[in-house]
């Protein structure tokens, strides 16, 4: 209330429709972008390419990163000059915070792509596995404060929730780095965590 006098839903609702839409974006897209190549076979033609196997994963990410940070100017811009929200800290600061988190859903992407043997399954890994979470236990439907202790732990594990803080401190309440490292920190060690694993997962012979 301190920085929202009026309770405007739009000052609350954009931050949740970002992380929403950016995760649904690049985890449900990369989710089958190696799992369809194995599919259809054409996997096996980029094994036997002369590049590293592992630019496979990373220009699977790249169309994506691009189409996101689209949808991140598009939101930013209705956002802004449709629905009033108040944007009053650093553009700079929020572009590189937003690129990592769309890194950040790539990673995870790719991770259950790397994981999984089918379309079907890795769709329905990322709806449920990823969706209803960011929905429900990201923050901006439902206070984390007020869940029961169990959801509020299964929470930090949610990407969602740690960019939705982000955004909120640099476009509502205009703070710096200072104010959200420990945020950026966690995303990063996501980040992280989940191209290990991926490149772990990814199997350079097929069987």
């Amino acid at each position: 209330m301190l920085y929202n006098p009026e309770l405007k839903g739009a000052t609350n609702f954009v931050p949740g429709v970002m992380a929403l839409v950016l995760m649904l974006v690049c985890v449900l897209m990369t989710s089958v972008s190696i799992v369809r190549e194995k599919e259809k076979g054409t996997m096996e033609v980029l094994l036997v390419s002369p590049f590293n196997p592992f630019l496979v994963i990373i220009s699977k990410a790249v169309p994506y990163f691009v189409m996101s940070i689209i949808n991140l100017v598009v939101i930013l811009l209705l956002s802004v000059f449709l629905l009033d929200m108040p944007f009053n800290g650093s553009l700079l600061l929020f572009f590189a915070e937003s690129s990592l988190f769309i890194i950040t859903s790539l990673s995870l992407g790719l991770m259950i792509s790397n994981v999984t043997a089918s379309e079907q399954a890795a769709m329905l890994i990322s709806l449920m596995g990823m969706l209803i979470p960011t929905l429900l236990l990201a923050g901006f439907m439902f206070p984390i404060e007020n869940m029961p202790l169990p959801l509020q732990v299964i929470s930090n594990l949610v990407p969602a929730r740690w960019y939705y803080v982000i955004v909120k401190s640099i476009m509502i309440k205009g703070l710096g780095f200072s104010a959200i490292w420990k945020q950026t920190l966690v995303l990063i060690a996501m980040t992280t965590f989940t191209l290990t694993v991926s490149f772990k997962k990814f199997k350079i012979r097929l069987a």
